[in-house]
């Protein structure tokens, strides 16, 4: 049987030590994570997106703003995250209210993306209707010429969102379906630590 979670009072802790085990044994993408939102009416969408940047503060990622996920946002701003690493057998859940990033955060990322995909940021209407691959590689072409080996800067309509957390699930995985769950739910004066059974 896999060591079970060990109760702690800061789920900033067993994050950090479980993305960093993580990037130790995942191939690539450990910072891969499933981002689930929900619609005005409450439709839910989920996709896999890549975690940019976190702190005490939450859980960045970039888009669109509006693409799917961009519209979802701002229609309801709450969002769940996942994290699963089958080398490890481990998920985290993280649920939270959403709030969008500095313009000079959103830069700075931007400015560190490889060129072509700053071009296709540029190019693509991101989640919209496309008639043809094509029209979007026409696209790209247009962007190239409008920067042509100019630094290319953010789109208006680029951005990136922060999940602030409320909620921590810690899942590991154990033999027979036997897993242990931990969480923590933000309280006035902390975090809350309690278990789940499997």
């Amino acid at each position: 049987m896999m060591e079970a979670c060990k109760l702690a009072d800061d789920p900033f802790e067993i994050f950090a030590e479980w993305l960093a085990a993580a990037v130790a044994a995942e191939p690539s993408d450990p910072n891969a994570m499933t981002l689930a939102t929900a619609d005005a009416s409450g439709r839910p969408a989920a996709r896999t997106v890549l975690l940019k940047a976190w702190d005490r503060d939450g859980f960045v990622f970039y888009g669109n703003l509006g693409s799917r996920k961009g519209r979802n946002l701002a229609d309801n701003g709450q969002a769940a995250l996942l994290f699963y690493w089958k080398s490890l057998y481990r998920q985290i859940r993280i649920e939270g209210a959403v709030s969008p990033v500095s313009d000079a955060q959103a830069d700075a990322y931007f400015a560190s993306r490889p060129r072509g995909s700053q071009l296709g940021a540029w190019a693509s209407d991101q989640s919209r209707e496309l008639a043809s691959r094509d029209l979007f590689e026409a696209r790209v072409a247009e962007a190239e010429r409008r920067f042509p080996g100019a630094e290319i800067p953010r789109p208006e309509f680029w951005s990136g969102w922060r999940v602030t957390p409320d909620y921590f699930e810690f899942w590991q995985g154990q033999e027979f379906r036997l897993h242990d769950r931990l969480t923590f739910t933000r309280t006035a004066t902390g975090w809350a630590a309690g278990r789940l059974y499997p």
